[in-house]
């Protein structure tokens, strides 16, 4: 590992902690070092607040060693006013010259402009350093503005025979296959993405809140398919706790809803719908109509698959997925498998 990658990694670390918290804004990190030691460092916290850059020159304690420095970042720093001055002007008055970026930043308004502004200022710019992971770290900024679409995460748990819920049952609550501790995990994720999707059928027989309630983080948009507008007015989904928007081809009242045409490629007008509303990432929940149909129509990105101890002998088949299987994991007494869609 040379010196570039080895600061740039710490970087991407420290960029992973505003996972969740920066939309509609990536998550970037940065360093500043000098004879080869790291005198600040700084990630971007929240939407609003300052950007990484920022928060790791002002964390140096000794501004004079900035001019013989050189800063970190792991993705192109802006060029324009937005909630925040631009981060390359910054560097510019400051006097840093060495300047190491790992990509260029995707967003029209950026987009190379951060980097001609500190090339012309005299800056020593060097950029495409460990590329692929700093693309892999934003997986849903690029995925948002280079395909126009969200970042889709496929998740459901199966039973040991194959079934994600049973054909029928007494109460309409869900039927957790997987364990406690997977739970959480599922309401962690949600907290690091920007919408949740389910079916109809999904929401008539499950009544779910699609909330982070088991851990500390901000509840997704909730999306949910309701073509006919069945869903009844009490449901949980209708709560306080999110908003809720939903897919459909009659105008519903009282209600937050986008029409959409169900005889025509529902799952690509959905996506479009999602970009409209500036949502960067979205996890599927559910039903195995609205999962296998994502599936076949090739809009996902990534699943996620829990597998519990239980059999349920007869009950809804889960759906048929091929992908790169990328890690295999166990959360207690379930194992959880994660695809990449190649």
């Amino acid at each position: 590992m040379n010196t570039h990658e080895k600061y740039l990694k710490r970087c991407f670390q420290l960029a992973k902690n505003g996972l969740g918290t920066t939309y509609p804004n990536p998550m970037v990190g940065s360093v500043i070092v000098y004879n080869d030691n790291i005198i600040g460092e700084g990630w971007h916290q929240k939407a609003g607040l300052a950007h990484a850059e920022v928060n790791a020159i002002n964390s140096v304690k000794n501004k004079a060693l900035l001019k013989k420095a050189t800063i970190y970042v792991s993705l192109e720093p802006c060029s324009h006013f937005g909630k925040t001055p631009p981060c390359s002007d910054l560097i510019i008055a400051e006097g840093i010259k060495k300047v190491v970026i790992a990509t260029v930043d995707p967003f029209s308004e950026v987009a190379g402009r951060g980097i001609k502004k500190l090339m012309e200022a005299g800056c020593d710019v060097s950029v495409g350093i460990l590329e692929k992971e700093s693309h892999l770290l934003n997986k849903r900024f690029f995925t948002f503005h280079t395909k126009k679409r969200p970042y889709i995460i496929l998740k459901w748990a199966q039973s040991q025979d194959g079934f994600i819920a049973p054909i029928s049952k007494n109460e309409r609550a869900p039927v957790w296959i997987s364990n406690a501790y997977a739970k959480q995990l599922v309401h962690k994720w949600r907290a690091e993405e920007q919408a949740i999707l389910v079916g109809t059928k999904t929401a008539l027989a499950d009544n779910p809140q699609l909330s982070t309630r088991l851990v500390k983080g901000a509840n997704p948009t909730r999306i949910v398919i309701d073509r006919k507008g069945k869903i009844p007015a009490d449901s949980a989904i209708f709560d306080s706790s999110a908003k809720t928007l939903l897919i459909t081809e009659t105008e519903l009242p009282n209600c937050t809803y986008k029409l959409a045409d169900f005889a025509n490629n529902l799952s690509e007008q959905i996506v479009n719908i999602l970009y409209k509303e500036s949502l960067q990432s979205v996890i599927i929940e559910g039903g195995l109509q609205t999962l296998q149909h994502f599936i076949d129509t090739n809009l996902w990105d990534e699943a996620r698959v829990f597998t519990g101890t239980a059999s349920i002998k007869e009950g809804i088949s889960a759906p048929n997925i091929t992908g790169n299987l990328i890690s295999i994991e166990k959360i207690e007494n379930n194992q959880l498998k994660i695809y990449l869609n190649d």
